[in-house]
């Protein structure tokens, strides 16, 4: 029954994910926190970071990272299909059809109306994830007594260097992990 679920919830996550993992971010934390509670906030931001930091589709890595936690490896394989087959299936009828009807401008259109879309459930993602690494589990608190100081201030100077100074992510992101890893223990 566990695979059942997983096959079905990764499906749905893969067919309505346009856009890209980032886009895909609200479905997974919906499925896998509120519909099946297999994970807490906590969990889901970790497997999420994760899934960002690992090699490959950040959707198709939180699908295998979220079976392996809920039902092992065959978890992962039924949790990584479930997510990758919807997108086979609509990538070669879309291929199809734009090659057959590319020049419309009904298609136009209906990619151009996409596009806000997409924008904004790549927002609720990074907004949710903020609020989790400002806030801990409660999402926004009524009064900013509960701020993690350290997260924002470390979001605060990685938001710095990648705008002002134009630094490379990566060296961002292994700065930001040693700086929050020492900030974490000596406080």
């Amino acid at each position: 029954m566990i695979f059942l679920e997983l096959l079905w919830s990764f499906f749905q996550i893969g067919l309505f994910s346009i856009g890209g993992g980032y886009a895909a971010m609200p479905l997974i934390q919906h499925q896998v926190i509120e519909v099946h509670p297999w994970l807490t906030m906590t969990q889901f931001a970790d497997i999420m970071t994760i899934a960002e930091m690992t090699p490959g589709p950040i959707a198709i890595n939180a699908a295998t990272f979220v079976g392996i936690r809920v039902a092992g490896l065959p978890g992962a394989l039924v949790a990584t299909a479930g997510c990758v087959l919807p997108a086979c299936v609509i990538v070669l009828a879309l291929a199809y059809l734009y090659y057959r009807y590319r020049g419309l401008t009904t298609v136009k259109g209906i990619l151009a109306g996409l596009r806000p879309a997409v924008v904004a459930m790549i927002a609720s993602a990074g907004l949710s994830l903020t609020a989790l690494a400002f806030f801990g589990q409660k999402s926004l608190p009524a009064d900013l007594g509960g701020v993690n100081w350290v997260s924002v201030g470390l979001f605060a100077l990685a938001l710095a260097a990648l705008r002002l100074f134009r630094a490379k992510p990566i060296h961002v992101m292994l700065v930001s992990g040693a700086l929050g890893t020492l900030a974490y223990l000596l406080f």
